[in-house]
């Protein structure tokens, strides 16, 4: 096959949650660029239907949903209404999250509502959505994880500011990693991959000093993740061009966690 056709997603349907935000703009965007039909969900059916339409006025195919990650119901009600209306699903990005704890000293009542989206929303919408790509024996599965995911935070890179890394979103990160193993086993007899991205700083645009400079000394490219960076790596994933590779995680960190 020319390496080009590799890379195509023309006719493959594509669903990527938390579609709307900072890794989920211009992860929709790739798989668009790259001939996917993208649908764009989350909890805010507004807004992703509005970048959906810029999206169709670049003559794109992107369309908006809407579901709710901490409600079962609405998870399966979502799958079962996208494959109802496009019969199926060749690629599934688990980019959705909530964040409810912003320290450590939060309550307990906040871990537990992050567990309910980051974890047992995570687990539900993909078990809803990886069975009918194991029926049919075909699909790419890409969740987005984190550095955070892969190694324990460094706490001084936060030194001389207001801003700090919450316990929660380190344990639900690694969870992710181990689950994306298990379901690349459990899927892979099927013909169905699942693998994760877990991209480091980002947005170098919005990032403050001293925390900038502090996160970039450790970084071997001695930069931030910016908004093309993640593109390549989704659409490679998604595409023929990693049709041998299940069960890994790609560190998109500029060296931060080597």
């Amino acid at each position: 096959m020319h390496v080009n056709k590799l890379f195509d997603l023309s006719g493959r349907i594509a669903i990527v949650t938390g579609g709307t935000g900072i890794y989920g703009t211009p992860i929709s965007e790739a798989l668009a660029e790259a001939g996917a039909l993208v649908i764009i969900a989350s909890r805010n059916k507004s807004r992703c239907e509005e970048w959906a339409a810029k999206l169709v006025e670049r003559g794109l195919n992107a369309s908006g949903d809407g579901y709710d990650q901490g409600n079962e119901d609405s998870i399966l009600a979502f799958s079962e209404r996208i494959l109802n209306q496009h019969g199926t699903v060749d690629i599934m990005v688990n980019n959705s999250v909530g964040r409810f704890m912003g320290t450590y000293e939060d309550s307990l009542e906040d871990w537990r509502k992050s567990m309910e989206i980051n974890a047992t929303g995570l687990f539900a919408i993909s078990r809803a959505f990886l069975y009918p790509m194991m029926k049919r024996r075909s699909g790419s599965m890409i969740n987005i994880g984190s550095v955070q995911g892969m190694v324990a935070p460094d706490f001084s890179n936060y030194a001389g500011t207001e801003m700090t890394t919450p316990p929660d979103y380190q344990f639900h990160k690694h969870g992710m990693v181990g689950l994306t193993k298990y379901l690349a086993a459990w899927a892979g007899s099927s013909g169905v991959r699942v693998n994760a991205i877990s991209p480091g700083g980002y947005n170098p645009d919005v990032a403050k000093e001293p925390f900038l400079s502090q996160y970039n000394r450790r970084v071997f490219l001695g930069r931030m993740a910016g908004y093309d960076d993640i593109k390549g790596a989704t659409v490679f994933l998604a595409s023929e061009a990693s049709s041998y590779i299940t069960g890994q995680n790609i560190a998109l960190d500029g060296g931060y966690t080597c």
